[in-house]
């Protein structure tokens, strides 16, 4: 059964529809792999082990009966921990929700649902997503399943070790500053974030609202067009969701960037950047030119800006949104308070983590009163000149192509004693939330240590079909030379 896992997610779904295995072979074999390595990369929070083998059951009996006959039916998924599933645990790997029980179930995990994806279990995260390692989780760390004594990237850690460990077929997770592509990026597969308000948030834990958005962490750009197709609707009860018309996201697995404009930004690449990481992505822009595609440099305003605009905005939502887990009406309560305002003291300074308690802290400071115009009102006029950057560059550019990370994956407990260090992580994926675009992360070599290097390709609002086609054709050709 170890050949299973070797398929993509939509490969296997072809397998279960051919005969060759069935959705509770393809369980089975994730639920085998997972007891063998799941002891060292510790992915997961939970995993419902039955549940997952009865689904798989039931949507066997429906790809027969040829009630289910969609592109991912019958594959195994693992879902992050910060999105509502029914029934089934949802703790943002947070102690202050450990208890949580969710009676419905977000969007995106539904629209996966109604394809006859079935659900595994909750992955591993950075505490609310707060982070950018999978370190400040209160289950413990995740591993690197490249090299576990290196992170996974984060916050949507977890998802990508999965992937990368062969613990599901694909994953979702979700990218409020990179959290997608970061760690897809050093665990060496692909994630997507699309643009803003194209998957829905009903249901998602809110870390930054106007930032946050949900996507596919998986094996290969196929896998990433058919999720996020799956994925992708229009939903009345989240305000910021968006229809679109163009979510045939699919029809862009087209083997052709000639003519394609790509943009690469000189300030990506200058100090700060491992070697190693500039040789790759500069390599994909040869390889995109070879192919046909016009590349040149350019610059790109504001962009340095992008992590005290970011910091400063996401904590601030961060710090409203937070508010409402005070031990009162579900998650962690503090035993021992004996009147209402001790209990949420105590039950807050208990549940939640240092990394948490400190982004509440500096997102509550700069929406107080006399900082409010100074911190938070310029980081919004600093947001909407990144904005019109990119505006301005997408008028001259299809995409922008330039590196995920500075570097490769750390090691365990080096960037948690340097909080600013992490913050320096998210300085490629940023300025892609504040101004709301799509960015996708796809495998493009390894270091001299061999941990993975992924490239990061940016696209205009709504132009995910671009990114699919440019990331497709590199991969293709990249396979080609293997």
């Amino acid at each position: 059964m170890s050949d299973i896992l070797s398929l993509t997610a939509v490969e296997l779904a072809k397998a279960i529809k051919a005969g060759t295995y069935t959705a509770v072979d393809a369980m089975q074999a994730v639920l085998d792999q997972i007891d063998q390595t799941e002891s060292t990369v510790h992915a997961y929070v939970t995993i419902d082990r039955e549940k997952a083998l009865a689904k798989a059951a039931q949507a066997q009996k429906k790809i027969e009966s040829g009630e289910l006959t969609g592109p991912l039916a019958g594959v195994p998924f693992a879902i992050k921990d910060n999105m509502c599933t029914e029934g089934m645990l949802t703790t943002c790997s947070s102690k202050i929700l450990s208890n949580f029980v969710p009676t419905f179930s977000s969007e995106a995990v539904l629209n996966l649902e109604k394809a006859g994806a079935v659900i595994i279990g909750k992955t591993n995260m950075d505490e609310f997503a707060m982070g950018s390692t999978t370190e400040t989780s209160y289950y413990g760390v995740t591993r690197n399943p490249r090299n576990t004594e290196h992170v996974p990237g984060g916050s949507s850690g977890g998802s990508a070790a999965a992937v990368a460990a062969n613990e599901c077929f694909a994953a979702l997770g979700s990218d409020t500053g990179g959290s997608i592509r970061q760690p897809a990026s050093y665990c060496g597969v692909v994630g997507l974030k699309p643009t803003y308000g194209t998957v829905s948030r009903y249901g998602l834990i809110a870390y930054g609202s106007s930032l946050d958005q949900i996507g596919p962490l998986c094996k290969d750009v196929t896998d990433c067009a058919t999720i996020l197709e799956t994925i992708a609707s229009h939903d009345p009860k989240d305000s910021t969701s968006m229809k679109r018309e163009d979510t045939n996201f699919t029809e862009a697995l087209v083997q052709d960037v000639k003519g394609l404009k790509i943009g690469i930004p000189k300030s990506y690449f200058g100090e700060g950047l491992q070697e190693d990481v500039k040789k790759a992505v500069l390599a994909v822009a040869d390889k995109l030119k070879e192919l046909g595609a016009e590349v040149e440099e350019f610059d790109l305003q504001h962009v340095k800006y992008a992590i005290p605009t970011y910091y400063t905005i996401a904590d601030a939502e961060a710090s409203s949104n937070l508010e409402r887990f005070d031990g009162v009406k579900y998650g962690y309560r503090a035993q021992d308070a004996e009147e209402l305002h001790r209990m949420y003291k105590k039950s807050r300074s208990e549940g939640f983590g240092p990394e948490v308690k400190r982004r509440i802290m500096l997102g509550s400071f700069v929406l107080s009163s006399g900082y409010y115009d100074a911190y938070y009102l310029k980081a919004l006029r600093v947001k909407a000149l990144i904005k019109k950057s990119f505006d301005d560059a997408f008028a001259k550019y299809d995409i922008i192509l330039g590196p995920v990370a500075p570097t490769t994956a750390p090691k365990l407990g080096c960037s948690l004693s340097n909080p600013m260090q992490m913050y320096l992580g998210d300085i490629y994926t940023i300025s892609v939330n504040l101004a709301g675009l799509p960015g996708i992360s796809v495998p493009c070599g390894v270091d001299a240590k061999g941990l993975p290097i992924g490239v990061q390709l940016i696209g205009d609002c709504f132009a995910e079909k671009k990114l699919i086609r440019a990331a497709y054709t590199y991969e293709q050709a990249a396979k080609e030379v293997q």
